[in-house]
């Protein structure tokens, strides 16, 4: 393994990607976060799913979703990083839509301008995929939240994939974000 301390340039993005992440995580984390209108909602997701995609860029963070293939459960991994990384690339390149519940793609917007690349790599890898089950703990609300990840069953031309179809909005948003932090913690020394 390379050297794991980061240097100064990569100490100052690490710092203001866990940061500002960190705070988005307890605006998400607090019942009063969704009772605010979905735009505001929607985009606050997204700014956390583009600089946890960022985030994992860092070569330490690979090497935890290395691990996770073998030491956690079925498709955490995958969850983790390729699900993710989908869900930051459609909000990305398609910044029409706005609210989770509205984003959709299919195969013809995925590929309006090239075949092949990520977002329609990764749907044509888990099309048909057996949906993966979680659950997660809030502890100040002493409360177990059961939740689905769906996969598209059909990744066509005429078959609109929705995001509210394969993650739920405030569960499936939740979870993530207690799975990102997860992660990112597995590089946190201390936390102030």
């Amino acid at each position: 393994m390379s050297e794991t301390n980061p240097k100064e340039p990569e100490f100052q993005f690490l710092t203001l990607a866990y940061n500002r992440f960190y705070d988005i995580y307890d605006e998400v984390m607090d019942d009063t976060f969704w009772e605010k209108d979905e735009w505001e909602r929607f985009s606050k997701i997204k700014q956390a799913f583009s600089i946890y995609a960022e985030l994992l860029n860092y070569e330490p963070l690979k090497w935890v979703i290395e691990k996770l293939k073998i030491a956690r459960p079925p498709m955490e991994s995958e969850i983790g990083s390729e699900l993710f990384k989908f869900v930051r690339n459609v909000v990305a390149h398609f910044p029409f839509f706005k609210s989770w519940d509205e984003v959709w793609v299919n195969m013809s917007l995925v590929n309006w301008y090239k075949n092949g690349q990520t977002i329609d790599k990764f749907l044509k890898k888990y099309e048909g995929h057996k949906e993966v089950k979680y659950r997660f703990w809030e502890p100040s609300k002493k409360k177990m939240t059961y939740l689905t990840i769906s996969f598209p069953t059909e990744y066509s031309n005429d078959n609109k994939v929705f995001f509210k179809d394969i993650i739920t909005e405030k569960e499936g948003v939740k979870f993530s974000f207690i799975l990102m932090r997860q992660i990112m913690n597995t590089q946190v020394e201390e936390i102030k």
